[in-house]
Formats: structure tokens, sequence, C-alpha cells
């Protein structure tokens, strides 16, 4: 009989299978069970966007698309990223577009990355990117970020982390999962160390729209940097479209060249409905992010004042929709506090420590759940807290 698990790719293998995802299928399984695990709008996808899939469907727009995606949305992605974040791209050889900010991330790492590289990866921070780097035979560099620099990235940290084999930073904010975000003077001290080396950027910017008191600014658009990085966005969190797996890459044009071409035979092109629906997204879609943002802003807002009522210590986050916890106090591990409030209380967070080491001690909370759900789970969560509370 073949033993196929010894036949296994032996990298792929030791890869941890994510955390986020491990609680998602518990909680799957549990009856009345309320998740604050998964990073997903609870909002429907606007009608406007929905109908302009529909649309496409009824016209008999069921064929392949160019590898790189549809001309007009590529021109779309331009015109919006120009409008909302001054950075300007050519639709031709710059953009391409992708299944979800995912694929963006891991095709611009094996692109780029192989046997001997170092790629920085601040963290806390969310969980692909340290294996994406791993199956492409780099080596990640976590570089931790704290609570008292309102987890940003500062120039001095990355300078100290910087070797001759540093190749790639990746550039994580807003944050997922810290709700940290960097801020133009933040990137301009940023960049200042870059120009003086031979690094790229990946700036995922999946939560550029969500930001609470402070404009977005993408490394990109700071002077010297857009030649130097790639900019990775999509449609899942800003427009509430994460069933339509639909994202995308703007950088150089070599990078964008050959990160069409890995895309090209490992994917072919992207779900062509979910195309139309992007470029309607992208024209008429800015009162549907600015209702959602403010919602979500309400919400953030109750679950950091829930936190700390119930006497833990709670990082405002600036960004995206999240919010990470100290659960110390209670003397419990992450995963300890995760598990046994998922048994005690039926409520699922995630364990810090998914994000990297540096989250041991934290767990992260989404607040893309429905007021009434994080209201009874902040009640759950403040019943199990005081219980444990030194």
């Amino acid at each position: 009989m073949i033993d196929i698990q010894n036949m296994l790719n032996p990298t792929a293998a030791a890869i941890p299978p994510s955390g986020i995802r491990k609680f998602f299928d518990i909680v799957a399984e549990r009856k009345d069970a309320i998740s604050l695990g998964v990073g997903e709008p609870d909002f429907v996808t606007p009608w406007h966007i929905r109908d302009a899939g529909i649309y496409s469907l009824e016209k008999g727009h069921t064929y392949y698309t160019s590898n790189a995606g549809m001309m007009p949305l590529r021109e779309a992605v331009c015109r919006y990223l120009s409008r909302r974040f001054s950075v300007t791209y050519d639709p031709k050889t710059e953009v391409l577009i992708t299944v979800g900010g995912s694929e963006a991330i891991d095709l611009a790492v094996r692109s780029l990355i192989g046997p001997g590289d170092e790629v920085l990866v601040p963290e806390p921070s969310f969980v692909c990117y340290t294996p994406c780097v791993t199956l492409a035979g780099g080596t990640a560099v976590p570089v931790v970020t704290r609570e008292e620099d309102d987890f940003r990235l500062t120039a001095k940290q990355l300078r100290a982390a910087i070797t001759p084999r540093t190749k790639l930073l990746i550039f994580p904010f807003p944050n997922n999962p810290t709700g940290g975000i960097m801020e133009k003077a933040d990137l301009e001290e940023i960049a200042d160390v870059l120009r003086e080396t031979n690094i790229l950027v990946l700036s995922d910017e999946i939560y550029g729209e969500l930001t609470y008191g402070a404009h977005h600014t993408s490394i990109a658009s700071i002077e010297g940097m857009q030649e130097r990085t790639v900019l990775v966005s999509g449609f899942s969190k800003a427009y509430a479209m994460t069933g339509w797996r639909l994202g995308y890459a703007c950088g150089p044009v070599p990078l964008i060249k050959l990160m069409t071409k890995i895309h090209q035979y490992a994917i072919m092109s992207t779900p062509t409905t979910s195309q139309y629906a992007a470029i309607e997204a992208l024209e008429n879609g800015d009162d549907d992010i600015a209702a959602m943002r403010e919602e979500y802003n309400h919400r953030r807002r109750l679950m950091v004042n829930g936190f700390r009522k119930m006497g833990l210590s709670c990082f405002e986050p600036r960004g995206a929709f999240y919010v990470f916890p100290s659960i110390r106090e209670t003397g419990l591990s992450s995963e300890a506090f995760a598990e046994t409030l998922l048994e005690e209380e039926n409520v699922a967070v995630v364990p810090g420590n998914a994000f990297g080491s540096s989250g041991e001690g934290f767990i992260r909370c989404s607040y893309a759940y429905s007021v009434k759900n994080i209201t009874e789970a902040l009640t759950r969560i403040s019943r199990f807290v005081q219980k444990r509370l030194k």
C-alpha cells in the first residue's frame, strides 16, 4: 500500500494550520455559539454591486477574461487609487487582478523570494505572510510591534532588523489583528530607511478604507517608494465582497509581469462575474464604504469600552475591524483563554499567538458583527473574566 504521508512536501506539511480557521471550524459545530473570530463583514454586498454581477450573467458575460483582468476593471482600479490615495498606475502594465488579496500576496512573494532571502514581517500580523515566505524557500524574520508604540513599525526597529539578506518588507497596515495604523509622518521615517537599501515593500492595504480619525496614506505615495512597492488590496473588506474572491496588485512593470505569468499558469483568470461587480463597486461604492465605516466605528467604541469596563487593557484600534485586548490579567495563555471561553460561555475569539509569538497574552475579536451579538458576547466574556481576574 502506498505511503502518501511520506510522499508529501515536507515544507508544506510542516506549516501549522491557520489558528483563525481552527476556531471557526469548532464554532460551526456548536449550537448558539457567538463568534467574534472571523474577519468577515456581516453586511451583504450592496444591491447595486450585486445587480452589476447579475446583469453581466444575463448579458452572457461568462467567458474567460485577459489573464491580468478586464481592462475596464484595471482602469477603474487606477482611477480609484488615484482619487482616494494619490497613487497613479498604468492599467496596461502595472495592474493585475487576482483571486482575492491573498493570491496577490502569494504571487508577489513567489515572484521575489527564493532560498537564502529574508523577509521582514511586522508582528502581530495576518497569518498568511510567514507561510507564503516559507513555501517560497525564504526566511520570515519577525519584527515585533509593541502596544506602547500603538503597534506601529518604527524606523529604529526596521533599521535594526535589516541584514544583507533582507529582500522584502511586508507592510500590513492598517493592521490585522491589532488595528494599528501608520500615519504619513511614520511612513516618511520608514521611507528614509528603505531608500538607503535595495529592499522592496509588499504593502497590504486591504483595510485602507477602514480607518477611524485619520485618512489612510499608502506608502506608495511617499516620494521614491512607488518604484519599490507592490500595493495589494481587494474588495472583501471595504465592499463586503468576501465571497466574490477578488483582489489586485499594482507595482513595477517587471514584477507585475512575472506575477501575471505565475497567475496565468496557476489560476488563468479571475471570475468574470466578480470583475463586472467590482467595476460597479469602484465607480459607485463610496457611499457604501462610508455607511459601513460609520457602523464599524460605533461597534469599535462599544467593544473597546466593553473590554476596559471588565478590567482588561485594550488598545484603541484606528483601522480595520478588530480589537486586540490583553488577557494577561487572567493568568491564562491566549489559547487556554480562547478554548476555555468557548467551552464555558460559547463565545469564540482568536488567540493572539495565531498572529505570531508576540501575540501571546492577547486575543483578537472582530467587530464585523451585529451590535446584538457583540453586546451578548461582551456580557459572556465579562462573566468569564471576572472569575479569573487576580
